[in-house]
């Protein structure tokens, strides 16, 4: 049982460590020799574990999308405003890409042009704003007018450049901006009069 355990803290750690080398030089340029120095491992234990670096990087996306699926796994309840949800996890998302290495290289990761993995995070994260706008207009939260795809296309396309613009710098996944982005945006989205009943996170 301590074997097993040793084993999966090992495996742990790798990860973070993998995703660490990766989030700083990215895919191409990342070691697996650096990879173990930061693990604290040996090349031969790193290889027990993951065979290669591209296996590393898999290991990463998963473990990615397992964390933003604990953001984005709730559907809002019947006395919910789906907006006041597309709210909260929009801040909790950024807030995890600004402490948490592993979802934010798992999000990099799709980006690097030399990596072509299975996980795709910025479509899921697209097709659950989808969803949740969509709840939004079945609802009759949505202002007049305003298609809940169309929305979607300018939320997804809105926090997904922030996500990436945040790699370099990280003003744009402060709560502060995600909070003037929402105050710019409710107006437009919701039904009058509703916007500042929804809006109340990230406004300081």
């Amino acid at each position: 049982m301590a074997k097993q355990e040793r084993a999966v803290r090992t495996r742990g750690t790798l990860i973070r460590s993998a995703a660490e080398i990766f989030d700083t030089d990215g895919f191409v340029a990342a070691s697996i020799s650096a990879i173990s120095s930061r693990a604290g491992v040996s090349g031969g234990a790193l290889h027990f574990h993951f065979p290669s670096k591209s296996a590393l990087a898999e290991a990463i996306e998963a473990e990615a999308e397992r964390r933003l699926r604990l953001i984005t796994c709730r559907t809002p309840a019947p006395s919910e405003c789906p907006l006041r949800l597309l709210v909260d996890a929009s801040h909790e998302l950024f807030d995890q890409l600004n402490n948490d290495v592993v979802l934010r290289a798992g999000f990099s990761l799709g980006c690097e042009a030399a990596w072509r993995g299975e996980v795709d995070l910025h479509g899921q994260w697209k097709d659950w704003i989808g969803s949740t706008l969509a709840s939004a207009a079945d609802r009759g939260v949505l202002a007049d007018g305003t298609a809940p795809e169309d929305a979607a296309t300018v939320v997804a396309a809105s926090t997904v450049g922030f996500e990436a613009l945040g790699r370099k710098n990280p003003e744009w996944l402060s709560p502060q901006r995600l909070g003037r982005f929402w105050r710019f945006m409710l107006p437009r989205l919701e039904r009058e009069g509703r916007a500042e009943a929804v809006f109340q996170k990230g406004t300081q």
